[in-house]
Protein backbone atom coordinates (compact mmCIF):
# COMPACT_ATOMS: atom_id res chain seq x y z
CA UNK A 1 0.00 0.00 0.00
CA UNK A 2 1.58 3.49 -0.99
CA UNK A 3 1.81 5.70 2.01
CA UNK A 4 0.49 8.99 1.65
CA UNK A 5 1.71 12.25 0.84
CA UNK A 6 1.05 14.33 4.18
CA UNK A 7 -0.04 18.05 3.70
CA UNK A 8 -1.23 20.84 6.07
CA UNK A 9 -3.97 23.62 5.01
CA UNK A 10 -4.09 27.15 5.57
CA UNK A 11 -6.32 29.77 5.06
CA UNK A 12 -6.40 33.65 5.58
CA UNK A 13 -8.90 36.21 5.38
CA UNK A 14 -7.55 39.80 5.65
CA UNK A 15 -10.96 41.69 6.46
CA UNK A 16 -13.29 41.59 9.32
CA UNK A 17 -16.21 41.13 6.28
CA UNK A 18 -14.55 38.41 4.46
CA UNK A 19 -14.08 36.69 7.97
CA UNK A 20 -18.07 37.31 8.68
CA UNK A 21 -18.65 35.86 4.57
CA UNK A 22 -18.02 32.34 3.13
CA UNK A 23 -14.74 33.06 2.18
CA UNK A 24 -12.71 31.14 4.65
CA UNK A 25 -14.93 27.64 4.55
CA UNK A 26 -14.89 28.01 0.80
CA UNK A 27 -10.99 27.75 1.13
CA UNK A 28 -11.14 25.30 3.59
CA UNK A 29 -13.48 23.18 1.52
CA UNK A 30 -11.88 23.53 -1.72
CA UNK A 31 -8.64 22.36 -0.47
CA UNK A 32 -9.82 19.62 1.45
CA UNK A 33 -11.29 18.62 -2.07
CA UNK A 34 -7.91 18.59 -3.12
CA UNK A 35 -6.47 16.74 -0.98
CA UNK A 36 -9.16 14.56 -1.09
CA UNK A 37 -8.22 14.02 -4.85
CA UNK A 38 -4.53 13.67 -4.46
CA UNK A 39 -4.66 10.95 -2.04
CA UNK A 40 -3.03 13.37 0.67
CA UNK A 41 -3.75 13.09 4.31
CA UNK A 42 -4.18 16.32 6.09
CA UNK A 43 -2.26 16.44 9.29
CA UNK A 44 -3.41 20.26 10.47
CA UNK A 45 -5.05 22.85 9.62
CA UNK A 46 -5.10 26.52 9.96
CA UNK A 47 -6.40 30.10 9.68
CA UNK A 48 -5.58 33.24 10.15
CA UNK A 49 -8.68 35.54 10.45
CA UNK A 50 -8.74 38.77 9.27
CA UNK A 51 -4.45 39.65 9.36
CA UNK A 52 -2.96 40.85 6.24
CA UNK A 53 -0.89 38.92 3.98
CA UNK A 54 1.87 41.57 3.64
CA UNK A 55 4.05 40.83 7.05
CA UNK A 56 3.95 36.81 8.27
CA UNK A 57 4.64 37.90 11.78
CA UNK A 58 1.31 39.08 12.39
CA UNK A 59 -0.03 35.64 11.29
CA UNK A 60 0.05 33.69 14.18
CA UNK A 61 -1.33 30.79 12.93
CA UNK A 62 1.14 30.68 9.70
CA UNK A 63 3.85 31.07 12.10
CA UNK A 64 2.41 28.20 14.06
CA UNK A 65 2.28 25.84 11.13
CA UNK A 66 5.92 26.50 10.39
CA UNK A 67 7.23 25.49 13.41
CA UNK A 68 5.01 22.37 12.56
CA UNK A 69 7.95 21.50 10.06
CA UNK A 70 11.04 20.02 11.87
CA UNK A 71 13.40 21.07 8.47
CA UNK A 72 12.72 24.58 9.26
Amino acid sequence: MKKKTKCYIYTRVSTAIQVDGYSLDAQKDKLRKYAEFQDMEIVGEYSDEGHSGKNIKGRQEFMRMLNEFPCL
